[in-house]
Parts: C-alpha cells; sequence; structure tokens
C-alpha cells in the first residue's frame, strides 16, 4: 500500500485492510524513493494505491479495495443528501472557529512528518468543499490536483483563511437550496479516482473534510488550547471516517 502521513484516504485504507485481517506492505511515498517512484510507475503520483501483484486500486473507493484484498463487503449504507448538505456547512462553521483560534505566528507550521502547514490543512479542507460544488454548479470534472491546490492568493492572514471559508460555505449553502429539490444523487461523478455516483462522491466531500477538521482540532489542542466545539460523534456519525486522527501508527507532534 502506497500512502503518506496525513491523508485521511490512506489511513482508511490501512485500518480497513486491518480490519479485515488482510497483511500489507506499507510504503510511506515521502520516506521511501524507491517505492515513490515504484508508484509513479504503477499509478501516477496520486495516493492512497493498493496493489497486488501487477492489480492495483484507488484507496478512496472501498468496493475497489475489497478487491484487492479480497474481501467480501456488505452494501455500505450512505446518509441522505440533506443530511450530507447539513454536515458540509457544520463543519465548515467548525473549521472557521478552530482556525479563529490558532495564532496568527503559528499558521504556517509544519504538520509533523508531511510537508503541510497548519494554513495548508485548513484551505485544503475548504478546497475539498469547493471542488465538489465546481462539479455540481460548473460540470467541471475533479482531478487529483484539485486536491492539491495553493492557498488562494487573497489568502496572508489567519482571518482571510477564515473568510475564505466563510465563502465556500455561503457558495455551498445558496447551490444546495436551489438545486436541492432537483439534486439526481444517483448519475455518475466526474472524478479521477474511480467509477462512483454523485451520492458517493457527495459522501467522500463530506468525510474527507470532516476528518481534516478532526486533524485541526488536534492541531489546536497540541496548541495547549482547548479546541471550541470541534466535530463530536453526532457530527460525524454516519460517516465511514478512519478510526485514529492523524495515522494508525505514527504520533502527532506539534512543531510549533
Amino acid at each position: 500500500m502506497y500512502w503518506q502521513p496525513g491523508c485521511t484516504a490512506c489511513l482508511r485504507m490501512k485500518e480497513f485492510f486491518t480490519r479485515h485481517g488482510v497483511e500489507y506492505i506499507s510504503i510511506n511515498v515521502l520516506t521511501d524513493p524507491a517505492g515513490f517512484d515504484d508508484l509513479v510507475k504503477l499509478a501516477g503520483r496520486h495516493i492512497p494505491i493498493a496493489r497486488r501483484g501487477n492489480d492495483w486500486a484507488d484507496g478512496q473507493v472501498l468496493s475497489d479495495l475489497a478487491r484487492i484484498g479480497g474481501i467480501s463487503l456488505a452494501e455500505q449504507k450512505v446518509l441522505t443528501p440533506a443530511e450530507l448538505a447539513g454536515r458540509a456547512e457544520n463543519l465548515l462553521s467548525t473549521v472557521e472557529r478552530l482556525t479563529a483560534q490558532i495564532p496568527e505566528d503559528k499558521v504556517r507550521t509544519l504538520l509533523p512528518d508531511r510537508p503541510r502547514t497548519y494554513e495548508q490543512l485548513v484551505a485544503h479542507t475548504v478546497q475539498i468543499v469547493e471542488a465538489f460544488v465546481d462539479v455540481v454548479e460548473n460540470v467541471k470534472p475533479l482531478t487529483f490536483a484539485s486536491y492539491h491546490q495553493e492557498v488562494p492568493a487573497s489568502v496572508h492572514t489567519r482571518v482571510d483563511l477564515i473568510r475564505f471559508s466563510a465563502g465556500v460555505r455561503e457558495r455551498f449553502g445558496a447551490w444546495w437550496r436551489a438545486h436541492r429539490a432537483e439534486f439526481d444523487v444517483s448519475k455518475k461523478a466526474d472524478v479521477y479516482y474511480g467509477d462512483v455516483s454523485l451520492h458517493e462522491y457527495f459522501e467522500r466531500t463530506v468525510w474527507h473534510s470532516s476528518q481534516h477538521a478532526r486533524q485541526l482540532a488536534l492541531v489546536v489542542e497540541k496548541l495547549g488550547i482547548v479546541p471550541d466545539r470541534p466535530l463530536g460523534p453526532k457530527e460525524l456519525e454516519g460517516l465511514p471516517l478512519p478510526e485514529n486522527i492523524w495515522d494508525d501508527k505514527m504520533e502527532f507532534r506539534s512543531l510549533a
């Protein structure tokens, strides 16, 4: 399995195989140059990837992982679109509260074992939802690059980060209120990582961002600050999240 620390789908992939008793060779592509080269030859530069012989799958789709791992997977229940929409708006509000708690001189601190700053973590969490709106509103395909954008050029301070999140939250809310009655979740989603429906992509958007919001709360906690109303069991119930927040084996060590 090819993965890197702090990657939400990577962690879920590792936990999925562990939970089903499937042994695997773990390749952290940030610390294993030869493993990274193998990944690029196999599937390009994107992760997570699980490989068995010459067969491989993107780790973001559990049914594909089940095929690679020889696992019999029961049908997965997905929250309704209305439930997912409510979770999306709430998680962005949570991101804004937590971002406000990070001292200005700490926002560009690096996460442990990952070349990503706190600022980039916040921007990425918001851009996941922004990319979803681009797909459903502008018929713009989701590419690997959609999840690896730079921090917006308009962001210079912590307040700018909060303003960016609030803008995406308002845009998402406006789209949902205008189109919820006609939103056909059975349609195929134009995404790079597999053959999934818009319903599945909607769920992936919400749990992906929610997991990063959990990481953001951990950042605040490690700074010695009590997180302001982080996502709790009620807000996370029904989402196919990893059990761990950062990694199944690596400890989150604050570098601030």
